[in-house]
């Protein structure tokens, strides 16, 4: 579980996140959505340490996040795994390398233990024989399911994915989604999801948290959101035809 209380963030006096409150819960699919510059992934950043909020507090489970010294907050980093938008993976390295780079960097485990540990992630994610392949020698969808190996590969309490199926087509992107749902009920996980894919929504949303201008606006399940009457909210679902076609049938 993590639990934002009262988050405030401003750049250059403009104000981001304002007076920001939620509790995202363990082993289900939390989705944060909104517009473009709503807040979505300032908040995320700042959950995890990247933004220091300007007032309020960040809590993984019991433990309060704003208050350790950095040695405390590694501990705290070495049980989250980040999905990021695009992947992210190194251009440079295999597969194999990148789901092993976060082995090397906070693991004591052995060069056998660390194999074991990769090919265990990358069968997770239906990655099979392309261990020693480039990123550049893989497809749009697999790139993404070998980012999610890379970032379950500590075994993560917390899973943060920015817009996990940017530039992925339909098909692949409801793999990522399913693939994300199955990872977070499995292992118990928390995770949190950056998107504006009302697709991803409707299909994982077990709890979804609506961000306007920085504020929460709304918080609920995706079957909940299709009989809210909170205007902002509203507009922001029925941009999409999918979600319209989905009220005119329960209507």
């Amino acid at each position: 579980m993590i639990t934002v209380k009262n988050l405030s963030k401003s750049f250059n006096n403009i104000q981001v996140l304002r007076n920001f409150s939620v509790t995202f819960e363990r082993g289900k699919t939390n989705l944060i959505i909104g517009e473009s510059g709503s807040g979505k992934t300032v908040l995320l950043k700042c959950i995890v340490g990247l933004f220091e909020p300007d007032e309020g507090e960040v809590f993984f489970d019991e433990i309060k996040y704003n208050n350790l010294n950095s040695r405390a907050k590694r501990e705290i980093r070495k049980q989250i795994g980040m999905l990021f938008q695009g992947g992210a993976l190194f251009d440079s390295l295999t597969v194999e390398e990148n789901v092993l780079f976060p082995l090397e960097m906070f693991t004591e485990m052995n060069l056998e233990e660390k194999k074991e540990q990769i090919n265990f992630c990358l069968r997770r994610v239906n990655i099979q024989n392309a261990n020693h392949l480039y990123p550049s020698e893989l497809s749009g969808g697999m790139q993404k399911r070998v980012a999610i190996a890379r970032a379950i590969a500590l075994n993560p309490r917390y899973l943060f994915c920015d817009e996990p199926n940017s530039g992925l087509d339909p098909k692949s992107t409801i793999v990522i989604d399913n693939l994300i749902k199955e990872i977070t009920e499995e292992y118990n996980i928390t995770t949190i999801v950056n998107t504006h894919d009302m697709n991803s929504v409707m299909e994982i949303g077990q709890k979804v948290v609506f961000i306007f201008e920085g504020s929460k606006e709304w918080e609920g399940s995706n079957k909940d959101i299709l009989d809210t009457d909170n205007k902002n909210l509203n507009e922001f679902v029925f941009a999409t035809n999918l979600t319209k076609k989905l009220k005119e049938k329960t209507t």
